[in-house]
């Protein structure tokens, strides 16, 4: 459904730093930040209208997993 990467925002890539503990792993600020990812752009497509209706989404999960 995405048509754009999203994109990452300073501010939020800081606010994600600073919430880590004083000492962390590479792997789990990489984690984080490709959560961070995934939620700015879910929050895109919902502004962008690309969602689905719950209905829609049944239906969907019904095409695919009932086979």
């Amino acid at each position: 459904m995405r048509t754009k990467e999203s994109r990452l925002t300073k501010k939020g890539v800081l606010r994600t730093l600073k919430d880590m503990p004083e000492t962390f792993q590479t792997e789990e600020l990489i984690e984080r930040l490709i959560l961070l990812s995934k939620v700015e752009a879910g929050k895109a497509d919902a502004v962008a209208g690309r969602t689905l209706t719950m209905e829609e989404m049944r239906e969907h999960i019904r095409a695919r997993w009932s086979k």
